[in-house]
C-alpha cells in the first residue's frame, strides 16, 4: 500500500511540475531498472524498503544543475548510481563508530536518497529489516549526524511534499523561470521609529558609515554568479538599465523596511529617480546622521534586516548600481519570495539567458564586472 502512495505522490508531483516548473520537471531521470535497483541492493549487503524501489522505478534521480528537482531541504533526488556513491562515502566517514555511534551519525543499514551536494548532508532512509525503523525517512547533518521523524515512510513523504507543491507559497513553494524553488521570507518590522525622530548632533558617537564606495567600483562576477539566470541579464544589460533597477530596488527595500519614512532618505531617493546624483557626504551630513542613527536604532531593536538596509542604502545612493543591485537583492531575499520577479521586472522584463558558467563569465567583456579570474581559466581550458 505504500508503494501505491509513492506512485500516486508522483503522480502529483510530476502534474504539478508540467504545469508550474516544467525546466524542474525536465530534471527527473526515467524509471531506474529492476536489474539496477537490485545490483545496487547487493552490493551494499542491505534491502531497500519497497518505496525507495517504488520511487526508483518512477525516477532514476533528478540531474544536477541548478535547475535540479530538489525536496523542501535543499536536496536533489539521487538516483540509483547516487545512493551507492553517497553511501559508501558515509559509510567510510563512519567506519570507526561502535553501534551506538553509528546510531546516532551513520549506521551500515542508512542510505542516503537525496543529497545537499555542497556538503555531506542530505536525506536518509533506514533500511535496516526487522525493525519498526524500517523505511523511516532522517536527514543527515554532517556536524551533528542523523535524526528521523521526517515521515514513516519514504510513500509518506512525497505525498507531504505533493501537498506543500499544491499550498504553495504558504509551504515555502517558489516559481521563477519555469523552475521550481524553495523559499521562505520574514517581513521586516517597519512600525518602529517615526519620520519625526530628530537628527543626532553632528559630534554624537554613532557608528561610521562605510563611504568609501564609487559609482566606478567593480564588482566581482562571482556575485552575479550567485543570482543566477538574473546575474547574467544584469551582466549584459546596458549600464543604464541596470541603474534604473538598482534605483527601484533601493526603493522597495526602503519602502519594505520603513527606510522610506525619513525624509532625508526619501528625499535622496526621490532626487536618484530624477537622475540626480546626491554628492557625497561625510559622516556629518543629515543624510548620513540619519542612517547612522538608524544603524543604532536598529541595534537596540535587534533588527538585523533594517540595519543590513541601512548600510546597503549607502552603497546604493553613492556606489556602483551593480553593487546595488545585487546588495538589494540579497536584503530583499530576507523579505520576500518575490524577490527574482521584481528584480525581473525593475529590468524591464527582458528574456532571461540560461544559467551561467565559466565559459559565460569567462568571455564577458563589461568593464563594470571583474570577471578576470573567470577569463584566466577560461583561457587555461583553451590552451
Amino acid at each position: 500500500m505504500t508503494a501505491d502512495l509513492v506512485q500516486d505522490s508522483w503522480s502529483r508531483i510530476d502534474a504539478w511540475l508540467r504545469e508550474y516548473a516544467p525546466r524542474t520537471f525536465a530534471t527527473l531521470r526515467p524509471p531506474a531498472g529492476h536489474e539496477e535497483i537490485a545490483t545496487a541492493q547487493e552490493e551494499l549487503g542491505i534491502t531497500f524498503p519497497p518505496d525507495l524501489v517504488a520511487s526508483l522505478l518512477r525516477h532514476n534521480g533528478a540531474l544536477d544543475g541548478p535547475e535540479a528537482f530538489r525536496f523542501s531541504t535543499g536536496d536533489r533526488l539521487l538516483g540509483v548510481s547516487g545512493i551507492l556513491g553517497d553511501t559508501r562515502f558515509m559509510r567510510n566517514i563512519a567506519d570507526d563508530l561502535d553501534e551506538e555511534e553509528a546510531e546516532d551519525y551513520w549506521h551500515h543499514g542508512y542510505v542516503k536518497f537525496g543529497s545537499y551536494g555542497a556538503t555531506s548532508d542530505g536525506l536518509v532512509i533506514d533500511c535496516r529489516t526487522g525493525r519498526d525503523s524500517f523505511g523511516a525517512i532522517g536527514r543527515f547533518f554532517d556536524e551533528t549526524g542523523t535524526s528521523f521523524g521526517k515521515a514513516d515512510s519514504l510513500g509518506g513523504y512525497l505525498a507531504e511534499l505533493a501537498g506543500q507543491l499544491d499550498r504553495g507559497r504558504d509551504a515555502g513553494v517558489v516559481t521563477f523561470n519555469g523552475r521550481l524553488l524553495w523559499a521562505w521570507a520574514m517581513p521586516a518590522r517597519p512600525e518602529w521609529g517615526s519620520a519625526d525622530d530628530p537628527l543626532p548632533a553632528p559630534n554624537e558617537q554613532l557608528p561610521e558609515l562605510d563611504l568609501s564606495c564609487s559609482p566606478t567600483d567593480l564588482l566581482h562576477a562571482s556575485y552575479l554568479d550567485g543570482l543566477e539566470e538574473l546575474g547574467a541579464l544584469l551582466a549584459v544589460l546596458p549600464r543604464e538599465r541596470v541603474a534604473e533597477a538598482a534605483r527601484k530596488q533601493l526603493r522597495r527595500l526602503a519602502v519594505e523596511t520603513g527606510l522610506n519614512k525619513y525624509p532625508e532618505i526619501k528625499s535622496a531617493l526621490d532626487a536618484l529617480e530624477r537622475g540626480e546624483a546626491p554628492s557625497r557626504p561625510d559622516q556629518t551630513d543629515p543624510l548620513a546622521l540619519r542612517l547612522r542613527a538608524v544603524l543604532v536604532q536598529a541595534n537596540a531593536h535587534r533588527d538585523d534586516t533594517r540595519r543590513w538596509a541601512a548600510e546597503k542604502m549607502a552603497h546604493g545612493i553613492w556606489g556602483s548600481p551593480y553593487r546595488s543591485v545585487y546588495e538589494s537583492a540579497g536584503s530583499r531575499s530576507r523579505l520576500t519570495v518575490d524577490w527574482r520577479a521584481d528584480l525581473h521586472a525593475d529590468l524591464g522584463n527582458p528574456s532571461l539567458p540560461p544559467t551561467p558558467d565559466e565559459q559565460f563569465w569567462g568571455t564577458l567583456r563589461n568593464p563594470a564586472i571583474d570577471s578576470s579570474w573567470y577569463a584566466a581559466q577560461y583561457a587555461q581550458e583553451q590552451d
